[in-house]
């Protein structure tokens, strides 16, 4: 067409929900070379103004190689039968002689009935040479992509938000998928679902529920890092746990409902430097002492603070990292030490988060008819939404802190929390 140009047309067939105008309207972004125009009604009426609205797009300060007009699903707009559809294949046969014989022009026009398609194919009879293909068909990607792609394009419209922080699974996606006949019917079938997303969440829970997990190094930061948004406030990342899951988990857990109690409870998961715990977690048997004020300053800037006192800046995050010293190195040696000691540990943690502000208790027991859990550390914050934080210690050894038990780690605290909420019945 750069060559010899002039007009070419093609009528393209494809099922409704198939991609046909998202495929149109995106080849300008893989041909930089051309320009997309859709074109209107006007301009399929009348043949001034389709020079009109083709002028308009080669006024550009670089004028498009290639322009390509989409005439998108007209039949399907009108509310009678015309002959406007077949009278603006022959101009175009006209104008492939006239004012366009020089000028590069692929018309691409959209349909879901094949005999339309038939019918404008048989409309170039006056000059065959424009007709790409008469029975050209969009079939879409791949019905093995819809989940991936159902779920890319949602997340890339929502800041990035998955489909799951609106109880809508990999799994859901999947079988719309497997019962739509196209992509777009898979999509709209999402569509209807988040717009009967009535659930509980309207009343959001009084406990908001933080996984505290001591590191001792780069490596682990990295790894209980890996499972959640942290810039967001270490807020528990979904996808990222459903990914650890092996297939029988995927196939015998209650994820649902374990998405449900992580949306519910606003689950967090927060690293804490080893370092930043031991110079005031000494002598864990006393049960009274008088922590350091330049150690509870550390403390009082941790990100683990930050999120339970609700004074998280995004703008202001700075990722937790390893610092080689011999701080840190006495710091993993201790830790080492009191994995084991797990009630002492969150006995000390509640003590100094009272010694800088915090209404803080250590071993409470939470109740709803449904279920009870016990809090390691209970942070109590009047006046807010979520006014009490359940603080579960995650103090694993260093060795055990690998993605699997991470895993195994977030499933039991999200299996506790929607037994009580009552999302899931006790076992």
């Amino acid at each position: 067409m750069q060559i010899t140009g002039g007009i070419r047309f093609l009528p393209i067939f494809g099922r409704s929900g198939s991609g046909k105008s998202s495929a149109a309207r995106e080849l300008a972004t893989h041909l930089p070379e051309c320009k997309v125009v859709e074109l209107s009604r006007a301009a399929i009426a009348s043949e001034s103004a389709l020079l009109e609205e083709l002028r308009a797009v080669d006024g550009y300060r670089n004028n498009a190689q290639l322009i390509i007009a989409v005439v998108d699903q007209f039949e399907e707009r009108v509310a009678e039968k015309t002959a406007i559809p077949s009278q603006f294949v022959e101009r175009l046969s006209l104008l492939d002689r006239g004012e366009l014989r020089q000028r590069p022009v692929l018309f691409l026009w959209l349909t879901t009935s094949r005999e339309f398609q038939a019918d404008l194919a048989s409309a170039t009879s006056r000059n065959e040479r424009i007709l790409l293909d008469g029975d050209f068909e969009l079939s879409g990607p791949a019905r093995d992509e819809w989940p991936e792609i159902v779920e890319e394009t949602f997340a890339f419209h929502n800041k990035n938000q998955p489909l799951a922080d609106f109880e809508v699974l990999s799994s859901d996606v999947e079988g719309f998928s497997d019962r739509s006949p196209t992509i777009g019917a898979a999509i709209e079938k999402v569509a209807e679902e988040l717009a009967s997303y009535t659930t509980k969440l309207h009343d959001i829970s009084r406990y908001q529920v933080v996984m505290l997990w001591p590191v001792t190094d780069g490596l682990r930061i990295t790894r209980v890092a890996g499972f959640t948004n942290a810039r967001d406030g270490y807020k528990l990342d979904w996808n990222a746990f459903y990914r650890e899951l092996n297939e029988d988990d995927r196939q015998s857990l209650p994820l649902s409902e374990l998405n449900r109690a992580r949306l519910y409870f606003d689950v967090r998961l927060v690293p804490i430097a080893a370092a930043d715990l031991h110079p005031l977690c000494k002598d864990l048997d006393k049960a009274d002492v008088t922590p350091s004020r330049s150690y509870l300053d550390r403390l009082e800037n941790s990100h683990f603070a930050s999120i339970i006192s609700e004074n998280w800046d995004p703008s202001t995050f700075s990722p937790l990292r390893e610092r080689d010293s011999a701080r840190a190195r006495n710091a993993r040696e201790w830790y080492e030490s009191v994995t084991n000691m797990p009630t002492q540990l969150g006995r000390r943690i509640a003590l100094c988060l009272k010694a800088i502000g915090f209404e803080a208790e250590h071993e409470r027991d939470i109740k709803t008819p449904h279920s009870k859990v016990r809090a390691d550390v209970l942070v109590q914050r009047p006046g807010a939404q979520q006014d009490s934080v359940i603080v579960e210690l995650k103090a694993y050894s260093t060795e055990n802190t690998r993605p699997s038990s991470i895993k195994d780690a977030i499933r039991t605290t999200l299996k506790r929390h929607a037994q009580l909420a009552g999302f899931l019945a006790r076992q």
